[in-house]
């Protein structure tokens, strides 16, 4: 962390706690309070602003529970990638509902989603995958991802199998990578307050549109 860093994370920890949050009214749009939060916390010195806890679970209801990246949101959802093959995966495409949690702890602000699961369009992952860096492009290739792995110099040699395959050329999004979108139909805010008397306001969406309301803490 260099200096001008630590200072904005001096400066915004605890941002909230004594300002609180504005009421949730019918027409508030918790999209655009979750972009006005994303910046603030990008500002602020956060490593990381868009980790995110991402809880799946099996049709028989065993949960599984990992941290991954944002990469997008808008109206129309919440957007991380990932191998297809994965564990994470596997467990969407059987169950397409998820939550996920974003902590930004020196904030005291948490924000909760939840809803259905859909793959985003191989057109949405190939122009995310072709702005990764190089290397990141042969480990998708490279990575058997939540498969059982005999050694390190397997995984060695496979990165430097795909490295040779990929030379002087563009490296191809692989078939079994790509994104996945979560639609949300519930999202909660959490700011922090003194006495443990925090902020809580819950969106739901009836009908196409956008509730909120407060919640005891």
């Amino acid at each position: 962390m260099n200096l001008l860093t630590a200072i904005r994370t001096f400066f915004t920890a605890g941002q909230g706690v004594f300002r609180g949050m504005k009421d949730a009214s019918e027409d508030s749009n918790p999209i655009e309070l979750f972009k006005d939060w994303f910046e603030t916390a990008e500002k602020s010195g956060i490593i990381l602003p868009e980790a995110m806890s991402l809880a799946t679970s099996t049709p028989d209801g065993h949960p599984s529970l990992r941290t991954v990246l944002l990469k997008s949101f808008d109206e129309d959802g919440f957007v991380f990638y990932t191998n297809y093959e994965s564990r994470k995966a596997r467990e969407l495409i059987e169950n397409p509902q998820a939550s996920i949690l974003i902590h930004w702890a020196v904030l005291h602000r948490q924000v909760r989603i939840e809803g259905p699961v859909e793959r985003v369009s191989d057109a949405e992952s190939d122009t995310y995958f072709a702005s990764r860096s190089r290397g990141s492009q042969i480990g998708a290739w490279a990575s058997m991802q939540s498969k059982m792995l005999g050694s390190r110099e397997i995984l060695e040699n496979r990165v430097k199998e795909a490295d040779k395959k990929f030379a002087g050329q563009a490296v191809p999004r692989p078939e079994h990578w790509g994104g996945f979108r979560i639609r949300p139909e519930r999202i909660e805010f959490w700011q922090g307050k003194a006495d443990r008397l925090h902020d809580r306001f819950i969106y739901s969406r009836e009908t196409g549109a956008w509730r909120g309301s407060r919640y005891y803490p």
